[in-house]
């Protein structure tokens, strides 16, 4: 099935001019406990009649659990949007926001399965981690937290292929020196000045009864070859280096943080050398902290303990400084977050019972973050938007989105 309705003229209502010229949406990676996934496409156009309404939304025709898409949308207008648990991944196009069309769909690549993250390269080709060794990891049916509990699974690796999953090159990520029940691919930076490559180490089966995953993996990019393993130290709680979770690349250049979902920020520097030097330089409250964004010179972090993004300012990347944080209501626990091009706006979700999608405005200068109040239900009180029942009447059930990005 692929639905596409139409609301374009409503959303004209406003301005002609301006909805023709700036139009801006939404594609969100969503699902319902009792119907397929699908993206949808929200109109996320200040002042349009229809600004925060699903547009139109194409239906993978099958049902899974929407995981990781995408950071940002790429420019030919397609993205990657991954069904984690069921091992599969959909490419999506989108360039014409409300006619979405899927294009195709893969499995295993190059001998890996459960592909987490997606990383375009300047050559065009996607670098990709994969948790699992092919023909591991597949649901057993059973359901802990609300997620799929997996098979047996060895270490993955990372694989550079093209957006339709055709092999270039791919490396594993199997060290001999640590057990291969402990390296799972989570996700990757790419650093070609350097010819390096970062990846962090995270299961993301929630029945992982094994020591959490401490570990950074250092690679050289041009041929995928694992240079070095090494672990991150506890901070003074003593587990935030627990789960390693997103790298991100700073304005030298040659330094990266990298954070943790026992909500640690670690800073990482010699990654040209063979022996990498990490840092603790600051702890979050709580656990599971989720998809953190660097821009600028600010790190805005989920903080699903706090029900909060928070904004910080590392100028100094040793001793960060939080400037502002944005809180939403105690049923939400943010994860997801994402920035458009101007850098002005984040969306945000929800992992919580309240299953939302926010809108967060951000200052530059400053970092300042502020909930755009206008982006909500129609008649509610409350900031925010739920895909649950009159916004979605293709799902029934409760509809729960994941990876979001903003158009281009």
């Amino acid at each position: 099935m692929n639905t596409i309705r139409y609301l374009l003229t409503a959303a004209l209502v406003v301005s002609p001019q301006v909805a023709l010229a700036q139009a801006t949406y939404l594609f969100v990676w969503a699902g319902g406990d009792k119907g397929n996934t699908e993206m949808a496409t929200i109109d996320a156009t200040p002042g349009s009649a229809t600004y925060g309404r699903v547009l139109a939304s194409a239906s993978t025709g099958s049902v899974g659990h929407p995981h990781h898409t995408e950071a940002v949308l790429a420019s030919n207008g397609h993205l990657l949007a991954n069904d984690f648990h069921a091992g599969r991944t959909w490419l999506f196009d989108v360039h014409e926001p409300l006619q979405p069309r899927v294009l195709t769909s893969f499995g295993d690549v190059g001998g890996y399965g459960h592909p987490h993250t997606f990383v375009r390269l300047a050559n065009g080709h996607v670098l990709t981690t994969f948790q699992y060794r092919a023909g591991g990891g597949m649901p057993t049916g059973a359901m802990f937290n609300g997620m799929p509990a997996m098979g047996p699974h060895t270490t993955g690796g990372l694989v550079e292929m093209d957006e339709r999953g055709h092999v270039f090159k791919s490396g594993s990520a199997v060290d001999k020196a640590i057990d291969d029940s402990l390296i799972f691919p989570y996700s990757v930076l790419p650093i070609p000045a350097m010819d390096r490559a970062i990846s962090t180490v995270t299961d993301m089966d929630p029945t992982d009864s094994l020591p959490p995953e401490q570990w950074v993996q250092l690679w050289r990019l041009s041929d995928l070859k694992l240079l070095k393993s090494f672990a991150l130290q506890p901070g003074p709680r003593g587990d935030e280096n627990k789960l390693t979770g997103e790298p991100r690349l700073l304005a030298d250049g040659k330094s990266v943080f990298v954070h943790t979902f026992s909500c640690g920020l670690y800073l990482i520097r010699n990654i040209e050398s063979d022996k990498p030097a990490s840092t603790f330089v600051h702890g979050f409250e709580g656990i599971d902290c989720g998809v953190p964004i660097l821009t600028s010179h600010y790190w805005l972090q989920t903080v699903p303990d706090a029900h909060a993004l928070v904004s910080m300012d590392i100028s100094d990347p040793e001793h960060p400084r939080e400037v502002s944080r944005v809180r939403v209501s105690d049923d939400e626990r943010p994860h997801w977050i994402a920035i458009d091009r101007t850098g002005r706006r984040i969306v945000m979700n929800s992992g919580g019972a309240g299953k939302r999608l926010f809108i967060i405005d951000f200052d530059p200068a400053t970092g300042h973050l502020a909930l755009d109040q206008k982006f909500r239900d129609a008649g509610s009180d409350a900031p925010g938007i739920s895909l649950t029942g009159a916004n979605w009447p293709d799902f029934t059930g409760t509809v729960s989105p994941h990876g979001a990005v903003f158009s281009r």
